[in-house]
C-alpha cells in the first residue's frame, strides 16, 4: 500500500486541500459558516438534487441497455468481434464537447431526429439520459463481460440439469458471481453521471446543472471561489459515502469462483432467441454509438466547397485561419496525447495493480478504508484537481509546472481507479487454497503470485491498461489546466478549436475528434488481438 498511499497523497489528497483551503479561508481564518449559508441557497438545493437523480437514472439505463452487450461479447463468437468491442470504446475517450456537438446535430434544431419526425430532445433530459449510456456503455461490457467470460458455464448447465429454468438458473448462479463486477460497473457509471461536465452543459442549457457545472460556473464565471469550495466539499462528501456503501456490499458478496479460459466459454449463437439477441446489440451500437460518430466523421470532410479533405490539411499549419489559437500545429496533439498516454498507463498499472494486491488481503478496516478512498479522483471535480496542480506543485523539489511529466500524473489519477475495480473482481475470485498449495510446495509468496495469480489475471492486465489508456487519451478537466501552450492534448486542442468561432475552426475541431477516434479505436483493435493471440496461456 505504500506506494499508492504516497502518490494519491502526494498529487491528489494535497492538491485538492490546498484549493478547498483556499476558498474556506478569509484573513487566515476559516468560515465553516459558509457551509450552511451556501446549502440553503435554494438554486444550490435545485443542483443538488438534478445531480443526483439525473445520475441513478442514467446508471440503471446504462445497465438495461448494456448487460445484454456483456453478455453478447462474451459468451458467442460472431465475425468482427473484435473490431465491435474496440468501436464500442471509443466514445469513452471522447471529450464531451464533442459529444455533446454531436448529440445536438442528431437531436436538436435542424438535426437529424428534427428532419424526419420534427422532433426535438434538446434542452431535456433525455438528451443528457442518451449521451451518458453512449460515454459510459463501453464501461458495463467490459467491466462485467471480462469476469463473464471466465465464468465456467458448467455451473449454469449443472443447475438447468438439476430443474431450474433458464431465468432460475441465471439467477442463482451466474447473477451472485457477477454481483461484484455489476457493483463494480454500476459504481464507475454513477461517479460519471453524477459528475457529468460538458453534456449537462451542451446538452440541458440553461435549465439543467450538476455540482460539476456549477463548480466551473462559480469558479470561471463568476469567480465565487468559497461557494465553489463548499460545493467541492459536498462533492467529496458524497462520493466518500457511496464508495463506502458500495465497498461494505460488495464484501458481503464476493466469493472464490472457478475461472477458466475464455475461449472455452465463447461459441456461435445457437437457435433464434440467441440469434435475435445479438441482432438487438449490433442494432443498439449501431444507432446508440455508430450514428453520433458517423455525425463526427461526416462533419469533418463537409467543408464549405464540399466534400474533401480541407479540414484535415489545415491541421498541418499553425495559426491556421489566421488565427493564433496554437504555437505548434494542431496535428501535433495527435504525438502528444499517445505519448502521455503510454505513460499515464504505466503509472496507473504500477500504482493501480499493486493497490489491487493490497487489497486481495482484506486485511483490516484500513485496507478496507482504502479501497473507497482510491475512487475518489473519479468523483472529486476535475476543475479542482486542475487549479490544485498549479497552485501546490510550484515550489522545489516539486516544482513541475513546466514539466511534462504534470500531464501523465494528472490523468492516471483517473485510470488508477479503473485498474483497481478491474483487476480487483479478478483477484479476489482467485481461490486462496492455490496459492495455499504453492506455498505448500515451497513457492515464496512472489513466485506464488507470478505462478497462481498473473497467469489467471493476466486478462483483466490487458482490459485494465486498455481502459488506463483510453480514459488518460480522453481526460480533459484537468488537463485542460496544465498542458502547455506548445504541447497540447487531443482533446485540449479540440476544445480551443470549439472555443473559436469561425467555420474552420469548427470544422477543424471535427477532424481532429476523427483523428482521435481511430487512434483510440487502432489502439484498442491492437489490444484486442494481444489479447486473443495470448488466450490459449491462461
Amino acid at each position: 500500500m505504500a506506494v499508492p498511499v504516497a502518490f494519491f497523497g502526494l498529487f491528489f489528497a494535497y492538491p485538492v486541500t490546498a484549493i478547498v483551503g483556499r476558498g474556506l479561508k478569509a484573513g487566515g481564518d476559516w468560515q465553516f459558516g459558509r457551509i450552511g449559508d451556501v446549502l440553503a441557497r435554494p438554486d444550490i438545493l435545485d443542483v443538488l438534487w438534478f445531480t443526483t437523480w439525473q445520475a441513478l437514472a442514467s446508471t440503471a439505463l446504462t445497465l438495461l441497455i448494456a448487460l445484454p452487450g456483456a453478455y453478447v461479447f462474451a459468451r458467442f463468437d460472431f465475425p468482427g468481434k473484435q473490431l465491435l468491442r474496440a468501436v464500442v470504446t471509443v466514445p469513452f475517450v471522447l471529450p464531451t464537447v464533442v459529444v455533446g456537438t454531436a448529440f445536438l446535430a442528431l437531436l436538436g434544431r435542424g438535426g437529424l431526429l428534427d428532419e424526419l419526425w420534427g422532433v426535438r430532445l434538446d434542452t431535456t433530459v433525455w438528451a443528457i439520459l442518451l449521451a451518458h449510456v453512449f460515454f459510459n456503455y463501453a464501461v458495463v461490457v467490459r467491466t462485467v463481460g471480462g469476469l463473464w467470460s471466465q465464468l465456467d458455464p458448467r455451473q449454469e448447465e449443472a443447475a438447468r440439469v438439476l430443474g431450474a429454468g433458464r431465468f432460475a438458473a441465471f439467477r442463482r448462479v451466474t447473477l451472485p458471481a457477477l454481483g461484484p463486477a455489476v457493483a463494480a460497473a454500476a459504481l464507475m457509471v454513477f461517479l460519471f453521471t453524477f459528475t457529468s461536465f460538458g453534456v449537462v452543459q451542451i446538452l440541458g442549457g440553461p435549465a439543467y446543472s450538476t455540482l460539476e457545472v456549477e463548480i466551473y460556473r462559480q469558479t470561471a464565471q463568476l469567480l465565487d471561489l468559497p461557494t465553489a469550495a463548499v460545493l467541492t466539499l459536498v462533492q467529496f462528501a458524497a462520493v466518500g459515502a457511496i464508495l463506502a456503501v458500495h465497498a461494505a456490499t460488495v464484501r458481503r458478496r464476493e466469493r472464490a469462483l472457478k475461472l477458466v479460459d475464455p475461449a472455452l466459454t465463447s461459441r456461435r449463437p445457437r437457435g433464434p432467441g440467441q440469434w435475435a439477441l445479438l441482432g438487438g446489440v449490433l442494432l443498439t451500437a449501431l444507432l446508440l454509438i455508430l450514428l453520433p460518430l458517423g455525425v463526427l466523421v461526416e462533419r469533418s470532410f463537409d467543408g464549405p466547397g464540399g466534400y474533401g479533405f480541407g479540414y484535415y490539411e489545415a491541421l498541418q499549419s499553425a495559426g491556421s485561419g489566421g488565427s493564433s489559437t496554437f504555437l505548434v500545429p494542431p496535428l501535433e496533439a495527435v504525438g502528444n496525447s499517445l505519448r502521455y498516454a503510454l505513460v499515464a498507463t504505466l503509472i496507473a498499472l504500477v500504482v493501480g495493480g499493486l493497490a489491487a494486491a493490497a487489497l486481495t488481503r482484506r486485511a483490516g478496516r484500513l485496507v478496507r478504508g482504502f479501497d473507497a478512498l482510491l475512487m475518489l479522483p473519479l468523483g472529486v471535480s476535475a476543475v479542482t484537481v486542475g487549479f490544485g496542480f498549479l497552485i501546490t506543485l510550484d515550489e522545489p523539489p516539486l516544482d513541475l509546472r513546466t514539466s511534462w511529466i504534470l500531464v501523465p500524473l494528472a490523468q492516471a489519477l483517473v485510470g488508477v481507479p479503473f485498474v483497481v475495480r478491474t483487476m480487483l473482481p479478478v483477484l479476489r475470485a482467485v481461490d486462496d487454497r492455490l496459492r495455499e498449495a504453492a506455498a505448500v510446495l515451497g513457492a515464496s509468496p512472489l513466485r506464488a503470485w507470478r505462478e497462481v495469480d498473473l497467469p489467471l489475471v493476466r486478462r483483466a492486465v490487458l482490459v485494465a491498461a486498455g481502459f488506463a489508456f483510453a480514459v488518460s487519451l480522453g481526460e480533459f478537466g484537468a488537463t485542460v489546466f496544465i498542458a502547455r501552450p506548445d504541447n497540447p492534448t487531443l482533446p485540449v486542442a479540440v476544445a480551443r478549436l470549439l472555443g473559436r468561432s469561425g467555420e474552420l475552426n469548427y470544422g477543424q475541431a471535427m477532424a481532429l475528434s476523427t483523428i482521435l477516434m481511430l487512434v483510440c479505436a487502432v489502439s484498442l483493435l491492437l489490444l484486442e488481438r494481444i489479447r486473443t493471440d495470448r488466450s490459449g496461456e491462461f
